[in-house]
């Protein structure tokens, strides 16, 4: 039986989703590959995801910067504070796994992946500088900024009668990765509002962008964010993520 605060959670996501959107969208950690090279630049196509079996009740948001201010003996107040530079940003949650119906080992399977985000990738780990794999946050209309995993701390709370754990609650910390980041502004570490939109028969990339942003040649900015390589091999049905224009505008997509 499902933990209660996991279903409350749930409902609360579900009645919200309902004021903002006529179909309630799951969260999911998407992972990336490592851009080549390991160049600070747009991650790599999408290598597999985390999905989210109940929507987070919250999350943390974390931002700072370093500052330095000169002190003189015979000033009574302090001097005026300088930047020395801003810290990545950072964004820690919580996901609550469940596997007590199926009595399987999906719950153990999805632990091991988000333990496989802590270590470098198996391409980069022979390079001069190996790399963990990029993550993007995402839920619904949210995307978070391109990160890497820096804590997974799994609490196992129910077991078969043979040990197998079926139900954990994973604490998640993701630190915002720095440099110039395609189509994310990399001093920001916000989540960004973009839209989300259902791939219908007969419909393209182009038709889209044209749709989103008066302009069909915008359609690689949608191919970006959703990591698409062919965007003439399309399933129906796939719900894709379109960038806003502020997006677009800060960081010279199009």
């Amino acid at each position: 039986m499902p933990l209660p605060t996991v279903m409350g959670a749930a409902g609360a996501g579900s009645a919200t989703a309902k004021r903002h959107n006529s179909k309630l969208e799951y969260a999911h950690l998407e992972i990336r590959s490592p851009p080549p090279g390991g160049t600070r630049s747009t991650p790599g196509p999408v290598a597999d995801r985390v999905e989210f079996q109940f929507n987070p009740r919250e999350l943390t948001l974390t931002k700072t910067a370093k500052w330095k201010r000169e002190s003189e003996r015979s000033a009574q107040k302090s001097g005026a504070p300088q930047f020395l530079g801003a810290e990545p940003a950072k964004l820690s949650l919580e996901m609550f796994l469940d596997a007590s119906r199926s009595m399987d080992d999906s719950v153990v399977r999805r632990v091991e992946k988000l333990f496989a985000c802590c270590v470098p990738t198996e391409a980069t780990r022979h390079q001069q500088k190996a790399s963990p794999p990029w993550v993007v946050f995402r839920w619904g209309a949210l995307t978070g900024f391109p990160a890497h995993v820096t804590t997974v701390s799994a609490r196992y709370t129910l077991f078969t009668p043979g040990g197998l754990p079926v139900r954990a609650v994973c604490t998640i910390a993701l630190e915002e990765m720095g440099g110039e980041v395609g189509g994310q502004n990399p001093t920001s570490g916000s989540l960004s509002a973009r839209t989300a939109h259902v791939l219908q028969p007969g419909e393209s990339l182009a038709a889209l962008a044209h749709r989103s942003y008066g302009d069909p040649t915008r359609w690689r900015a949608i191919a970006a964010a959703n990591g698409i390589d062919d965007p003439m091999r399309l399933p129906v049905g796939r719900a894709l993520l379109v960038p806003s224009l502020e997006e677009l505008a800060e960081g010279g997509t199009g």
